[in-house]
């Protein structure tokens, strides 16, 4: 082998090593929102998109950063502008309808949600959006379609107590007792400590006494 082609071989390797260290050293956006340093995720995907303007996934990480930290004006400045890099990309679309429903405009929130469960029937935030879906129902009165909402919800995630006694609300709200009970003492189940259930199982049969 050459003189030269050894140098360039030599040059090829150095290169691809300081790539490589490079590539480890470089901050990880996503695994420090997964940490819960949204902060530190924000000052890095910013670094990224001023970076490369184009790069989605910094929008994605930055907008649940944020809304994490509950800095939704920023988060939808950074959410419409993924929207116009990628106008399908479906954790933009949810983005935009958690923005939407957290501001309290409802039906553009369900809009999004709609759109979201129609292109990603079961996307990593599908019951999330479901979830969101029926309190904004329940904000809106509309109780039965709530109960649908908050069913869907709670079958992606049948272990969160919480879900459960939202959907016992909407039961009883919309009339139907027994099965409001039925979803009370599934949340007690899962959690004996929620007074929200226990008050809600007495509620009912103090009305179901008194019919």
């Amino acid at each position: 082998m050459t003189n030269y082609k050894k140098y360039l071989l030599t040059g090829f390797l150095l290169i691809f090593i300081i790539s490589s260290v490079f590539a480890q050293t470089r901050p990880d956006a996503l695994a420090e929102y997964r940490a819960g340093n949204f902060e530190r995720a924000v000052l890095i995907c910013r670094e990224e998109i001023a970076e490369n303007p184009n790069n989605l996934e910094s929008h994605v990480v930055i907008c649940w950063s944020l809304i994490r930290l509950n800095r939704l004006e920023e988060a939808l400045r950074y959410a419409r502008a993924g929207r116009a890099l990628h106008r399908f990309d479906v954790r933009i679309t949810q983005i935009l309808g958690e923005i939407s429903y957290y501001q309290g405009r409802n039906n553009e929130a369900l809009q999004y949600f709609q759109e979201y469960a129609s292109a990603a029937p079961e996307g990593a935030r599908i019951d999330q959006v479901y979830f969101l879906m029926g309190e904004i129902f329940i904000r809106q009165g509309k109780f039965r379609h709530a109960d649908i909402a908050l069913s869907t919800a709670v079958h992606w995630v049948p272990n969160n107590a919480a879900w459960w006694v939202r959907l016992a609300y909407t039961r009883e709200n919309a009339g139907d007792l027994s099965s409001a009970i039925e979803a009370y003492e599934r949340a007690l189940s899962l959690n004996s400590q929620l007074t929200d259930a226990q008050r809600g199982i007495e509620r009912i049969r103090r009305t179901m006494s008194a019919q």
